[in-house]
């Protein structure tokens, strides 16, 4: 019934496929998320729940008072509603107040998921940044040319700017949702996807689940850490190391004698 969860953005990365190949990827942390209210189609019109993100340390009355009902101690920092999909349900199928969604419940290896989220902010930008205009030439006096728009619009007719022309302002801080992302690993409190999500770290991400994979390619995972790895191998280069000088340390004390038994043969 649920097929939606929230996060938030750790860190990106990259991991190895058992095929050996490389993907980019991007953790995010689910933690548990309480029920905190539940709307109906009889009262609301639809069907949806409303959960609980992270924790607020400086929560109002209001807030308090909400997390109470849900039997938690501390109220969330982030309320975010999720709409769920089956609208012929009945109100006992809903999950109640105070419930809490795990990842596992919902999300697993091989899903296919939309995730959306709020781009990072730029402030404002000029056309060759935020549009990726070409800008003007650098020859034939136009020194100040270089960055600019050039002409946004035509004569008498129409005698105005049209709505939407792609001009200088404010670029980011934008809803994106970067669509069919592969869920790679389930862990308990996070989960990797293949792909780059849009935001900050730490910001809130909306995961949607979509479809699943027919064929899913599982990570690599070394049956040694990588650090006792690289410690081994390393060992072992001191070791060749070592070996070699020795042998060189043989063949001088060989030609040392060599010299010195020749030297006494031309004396005699």
């Amino acid at each position: 019934m649920i097929h939606t969860l929230i996060g938030q953005k750790s860190q990106q990365g990259q991991r190895f496929l058992i095929d050996g190949q490389r993907i980019p990827v991007t953790m995010i942390r689910v933690s548990d998320l309480p029920v905190m209210k539940i709307q109906t189609k009889e009262k609301n019109g639809y069907w949806s729940i409303t959960v609980g993100v992270g924790e607020n340390k400086k929560a109002n009355m209001a807030e308090i008072g909400q997390a109470k009902e849900a039997n938690l101690k501390v109220a969330p920092r982030f309320l975010r509603e999720i709409r769920l999909e089956y609208l012929d349900i009945a109100e006992e199928q809903l999950p109640k107040v105070g419930e809490i969604i795990k990842l596992e419940s919902v999300l697993k290896q091989g899903d296919i998921v939309d995730v959306i989220g709020v781009s990072k902010g730029k402030g404002f930008a000029g056309v060759v940044k935020r549009h990726g205009f070409k800008g003007g030439p650098r020859t034939h006096g136009q020194s100040d040319r270089e960055r600019a728009p050039g002409s946004i619009g035509q004569t008498t007719t129409p005698g105005r700017v049209y709505k939407g022309k792609r001009m200088a302002g404010r670029m980011g801080s934008d809803r994106v949702t970067v669509r069919n992302l592969t869920v790679v690993a389930v862990n308990p409190d996070s989960l990797l996807i293949k792909g780059l999500v849009p935001g900050t770290k730490d910001a809130l991400l909306i995961i949607k689940k979509v479809g699943e994979l027919k064929v899913f390619i599982p990570l690599y995972v070394a049956e040694e850490p990588l650090v006792e790895v690289i410690e081994q191998s390393n060992q072992e280069i001191n070791v060749v190391q070592e070996n070699i000088e020795e042998e060189k340390i043989e063949e001088k004390i060989e030609e040392v004698f060599i010299e010195n038994r020749e030297d006494k043969k031309e004396n005699a």
